[in-house]
């Protein structure tokens, strides 16, 4: 059975630094054949990628993230913004690729597949696919009955690794509506706020990332031999090198000058 390793630290309240984990696992996958998944609750946070940044919108965009309680940040995947915070799970799978291309639409299958198999067991009706008016739009999103979006992923390729990364989110729909809205407005988007749904929503009945967790690497168990292990000193030491590059500085208001 394939071996996998796996980390549940977060770091909540520096949500560049918690990134920057991810990017530093990456990078040893490539380098030192290690591969792992990270399953964890992240802060709040808004992360955007290469096309947001492109935007004319996107200044006054991270401005209203930081205004309502949302660190902006730079993904290392692709896509459009996204959210994530306390009601969240946040994955990040490091794999070892010798033509990380490969294997892109392999890996999407299985992460969506595997959150697809998870969420049916729960009895919801999920499916793989995009929903019309989605926010950060894919076909490997995972859906509710073809009306709201629960999960999205995205892939990072580097020379000797690939990062297949996203968020699941759990509970708290109102809340990624609520940050995206602003957000998205800024950056000239178009979208369906109500296609944001959470597992609760579809439950109804209040629900743990625990146990939200727990299913899933069960669902893993059945194709993976898995072993928890802990970020070491050389990961988190990389990590607080690479923080500053996934940071979102928010533009300094220079329209007023000093004196008269």
């Amino acid at each position: 059975m394939h071996r996998l390793g796996l980390i549940r630290q977060g770091f909540p309240d520096r949500a560049a630094f918690d990134i920057a984990v991810s990017t530093a696992l990456l990078r040893r996958a490539a380098t030192q054949q290690v591969e792992t998944l990270r399953l964890h609750v992240p802060g709040p946070a808004l992360a955007f990628g290469a096309r947001d940044r492109n935007s004319a919108g996107y200044p006054a965009a991270i401005t209203r993230a930081a205004e309502i309680g949302f660190p902006p940040v730079r993904r290392l995947a692709g896509g459009k913004a996204a959210v994530f915070h306390a009601g969240t799970l946040a994955f990040s799978w490091a794999v070892p690729e010798a033509d990380a291309r490969q294997g892109i639409e392999r890996r999407f299958i299985l992460m969506a597949q595997t959150v697809t198999k998870t969420l049916r067991s729960l009895g919801i009706d999920a499916r793989v696919g995009e929903v019309p008016g989605e926010y950060c739009p894919g076909r490997f999103s995972v859906n509710a009955g073809g009306a709201t979006k629960l999960m999205g992923v995205g892939q990072r390729l580097i020379r000797g690794g690939a990062h297949l990364g996203g968020v699941l989110v759990v509970d708290g729909s109102q809340q990624v509506r609520a940050a995206l809205t602003p957000v998205y407005a800024a950056l000239g988007y178009e979208w369906d706020p109500a296609t944001v749904g959470s597992v609760a929503d579809e439950l109804g009945r209040a629900v743990s990332n625990h146990e939200i967790a727990d299913a899933l690497l069960g669902e893993l168990g059945n194709a993976f031999e898995m072993s928890e292990q802990s970020l070491d000193g050389e990961v988190l030491a990389s990590a607080e090198q690479l923080a500053p590059e996934h940071e979102a500085e928010v533009p300094v208001d220079t329209s007023a000058s000093a004196g008269g």
